[in-house]
């Protein structure tokens, strides 16, 4: 049975090992405190789960979204989150890592690297997962959930890619029952994609097409999937609908007033692979998302 104050106690105890990490950003230490006086008039439910989100955060913006729909249905949620601005830094963290998993039954990979290029990514998404299996066989973890992207199998001409394929087989290999979430690329990196694709006043993207999806309806999925069985097995998750690569990237830009040109150029190349038409769409069996970019963009502007 789990009761308020036991559920209290636990978000007490995940506080606490979250300040050990050190270096988690503000943002999720401040809400983390914020959801303990809450709990205090909290209504325990029977079999409720604890759930570890690892988050080297470089990249999925709603982490803060699955964390509060978690809390609503399952125990705790304990985030030992950092910014990895050196892989020697992780290599050290093992038991770190063990520590924080103590006790979990399901395990939420967000994980990303702080850098690209080629060995250092792969460096860090073998180490880094290596390092969280071994502490979930350690904890008798039941469920590894790790969030990848839609297409990875098709484009081993990247570096970043042929890491997380590396992972992914890590995973695969492990003895720990696990779903992979594959999801197409968040809405809220339209304009690091153009950045990256920048040649002076030009953005060169590839002549594709993409289905990009709200990072609040990726968090949402992720939930889903969390208090769900293990499949053991990869699935994808997507937005409602495809567009064209140069259209979304252009969109996001004039939503801020970028006026930088984009163009569909057949030679750019996505984070180092080249694509054809459809290499960046899911499969037929995709969970869609129901936000669309354009109300997504609605939203935004007004905050910007």
């Amino acid at each position: 049975m789990c009761n308020a104050r036991h559920k209290l106690e636990k978000l007490r105890g995940a506080h606490d090992r979250v300040r050990d990490w050190g270096r988690l950003d503000q943002l999720f230490l401040s809400q983390l405190r914020a959801e303990v006086p809450t709990c205090e008039q909290a209504v325990g439910a029977d079999d409720r789960q604890r759930h570890v989100m690892a988050d080297a955060r470089n990249g999925f913006g709603s982490q803060q979204v699955a964390t509060r729909r978690l809390k609503k249905r399952a125990d705790s949620v304990v985030l030992p989150g950092r910014r990895i601005r050196d892989i020697n830094d992780y290599l050290s963290a093992d038991q770190r890592v063990r520590q924080a998993l103590a006790g979990a039954d399901v395990v939420v990979d967000v994980s990303n690297s702080s850098s690209f290029e080629d060995t250092a990514v792969l460096e860090f998404f073998e180490t880094s997962t290596r390092n969280i299996l071994d502490a979930e066989a350690a904890a008798d973890v039941g469920h590894h959930v790790a969030l990848s992207v839609v297409g990875t199998e098709r484009l081993a001409e990247s570096g970043y890619m042929r890491a997380k394929i590396a992972q992914e087989k890590l995973i695969k290999n492990s003895s720990i029952p696990y779903t992979i979430v594959h999801a197409t690329q968040f809405f809220e990196f339209a304009a690091r994609m153009a950045d990256e694709a920048s040649d002076g006043d030009t953005v060169r993207v590839p002549p594709v097409l993409i289905q990009p999806m709200a990072a609040d309806d990726v968090a949402a999925a992720l939930c889903d999937v969390v208090l769900a069985a293990p499949v053991n097995n990869t699935i994808e998750i997507a937005g409602p609908q495809p567009l064209r690569f140069e259209d979304f990237v252009r969109q996001e830009l004039r939503s801020v007033g970028d006026q930088r040109a984009v163009i569909a150029d057949p030679q750019a190349r996505y984070f180092g692979a080249r694509l054809t038409e459809r290499s960046l769409l899911p499969g037929d069996g995709a969970r869609l998302g129901p936000t669309r970019f354009d109300d997504w963009l609605s939203q935004q502007a007004p905050s910007r």
